[in-house]
């Protein structure tokens, strides 16, 4: 057999049962430190050299005093590499044990803080992670305290708003039941008009619980915006006229939409409500509908002096209602939260923010793939109330 064939099948043998044996012992040791773990590969690829070797050493009945100087030579340099790979896995155990503290700050609350010290790039790869889902947690949890902080505000406004209406429907059944109403066809009608009320508070409530469940049912149809407006622009003009308010619907582009009508419907007429009870009589409401980059913007201008700069974030929040000087006689503070669901179930979003004397609420719709054409400069006449 040739002599280099038989010198490679004694160091494969070696280094073979050397490496077999390795494997075992780390199966052994597979749950203890990284550092026994890095200290066994080592020692498997010194002993593995150190093997094939002296079989190859024996093979060839290297004299005595050979045999002993590379056996030195060979264990020498096991003593460093286990050495080596001692101090490596320390470093790296130390490492991944920092990790591991600045990570624990997850469980307590905090905000992730990566360790200064050097890292190998596995671990330096995980701490950008770590610290990405530290943000998307602080993120989360400041949702969830403002989403408690809106769900404690409705309730306390749905306790308020239903408290006086019942009293009321109270005190006028038991009047009628006394006989001592001085006119009960009055009661019966205040009573109807505050049922309606109530009725109208558990339709917001249950049409707010479908937005947030993410189970509001949408029909697409494709319309003209100026129809729509036109339609909401009739339906708050008793209300514009009883709180001297005008409405302008002064530009208004005829603009196509794939959207829900009856639903986009609602969307008008809680802004129109809105702005009507916030602007002052004599004061105006403008409807406004233009083509933009983002798609179709429709907007309600009211004057009610403006919001101030802390409240603008808050305006869509549930049961939001702002100053007392801007709460409204009746509702519970859900209409502008029922306004930005619709909107968002829609793929569009809706903003507010300030103007000279007022506010100026917009909702941005996607636009329709073609248009119905031209352009109209109002939504028939200004209305005068």
């Amino acid at each position: 057999m040739n002599d280099t064939l038989l010198i490679a099948l004694y160091a494969f043998a070696g280094a073979a049962a050397t490496g077999l044996a390795g494997a075992a012992v780390l199966r052994v040791v597979r749950r203890r430190s990284l550092t026994a773990s890095l200290a066994v590969v080592a020692a498997v690829g010194v002993v593995a050299m150190l093997a094939g070797t002296l079989a190859v050493a024996w093979a060839m009945f290297l004299s005595p005093h050979d045999l002993t100087v590379v056996t030195t030579v060979v264990a020498m340099a096991a003593v460093v590499s286990l050495a080596t790979a001692l101090l490596l896995g320390r470093w790296v155990v130390a490492r991944s044990r920092e990790l591991a503290v600045a990570a624990r700050s997850f469980g307590d609350g905090g905000d992730f803080a990566a360790p200064h010290t050097p890292a190998t790039a596995e671990l330096e790869n995980l701490s950008r992670e770590l610290a990405a889902t530290s943000a998307r947690l602080a993120q989360s949890r400041e949702r969830e305290r403002a989403l408690e902080a809106s769900r404690r505000e409705l309730v306390a406004w749905i306790s308020h708003d239903l408290r006086t209406p019942l009293a009321g429907l109270r005190a006028m059944s038991e009047a009628l039941e006394d006989g001592v109403a001085a006119d009960p066809a009055r009661y019966l009608q205040q009573i109807r008009t505050e049922v309606e009320r109530l009725n109208d508070m558990v339709g917001d409530l249950f049409e707010l619980s479908r937005i947030h469940a993410g189970t509001l049912p949408l029909s697409y149809a494709r319309i003209s915006l100026y129809d729509l407006i036109g339609d909401a622009l009739a339906g708050a003009d008793p209300l514009a006229r009883e709180h001297g308010v005008r409405l302008v619907g002064g530009h208004v582009e005829m603009l196509p939409v794939e959207v829900d009508a009856k639903e986009m419907s609602r969307v008008l007429g809680n802004l129109l409500v809105n702005a009507i009870r916030r602007t002052p009589a004599d004061g105006t409401v403008a409807v406004a509908a233009e083509r933009s980059p983002e798609g179709v913007v429709v907007s309600v201008t009211d004057g009610c002096g403006g919001i101030p700069d802390e409240d603008l974030s808050r305006v869509f929040d549930t049961g939001w209602r702002g100053t007392h000087a801007r709460t409204p006689p009746a509702g519970a503070g859900l209409g502008l939260a029922i306004v930005r669901g619709i909107v968002e179930a829609h793929q569009g979003r809706a903003t507010v923010r300030n103007i000279p004397g007022g506010c100026r609420f917009e909702v941005v719709l996607p636009a329709a793939a073609r248009g119905l054409g031209g352009h109209h400069p109002a939504v028939g006449p200004p209305v005068l109330s």
